[in-house]
């Protein structure tokens, strides 16, 4: 209720009253008309009220700032679904190597061919003996 969530954040009713008419907070309302916050209202308060108190943002900033929020939150989501269904197609795409048959024999290496020896040299002088 109004002046529980008022009394808790030491703010005036009025300023909820504020925040709910220029769109920032929208609690529900109970079937006698009275403002019901949820869990999510208050988290949303809290963002409002460090930026108003902490940083001195204005109102139309924390507008600003909180659908921004939003779109970022939007755009995390879809970067997340968009990663699990790449994982998926990839799981189905990608198998891992068949291993190769096995035999009772073993692969060996070719001989490496040796070097030729270096030439004599010819018709050189001869040293003596």
């Amino acid at each position: 209720m109004i002046s529980a969530v008022a009394e808790k954040y030491a703010i005036h009713p009025q300023t909820l009253r504020l925040y709910e008419r220029e769109g920032l907070l929208k609690p529900s309302r109970s079937d006698g008309n009275t403002r019901l916050y949820t869990e999510e209202d208050l988290e949303r308060l809290e963002v409002i009220l460090e930026l108003t108190r902490e940083l001195g943002v204005n109102l139309a900033g924390v507008e600003i700032i909180l659908n921004m929020r939003e779109k970022m939150a939007a755009m995390q989501a879809q970067i997340e679904q968009f990663i699990a269904q790449l994982n998926v197609e990839l799981a189905k795409n990608l198998r891992p190597p068949e291993p190769e048959p096995r035999t009772g024999l073993m692969r060996v290496a070719r001989p490496v061919a040796t070097p030729l020896a270096p030439a004599k040299p010819r018709g050189g002088r001869k040293s003596p003996g």
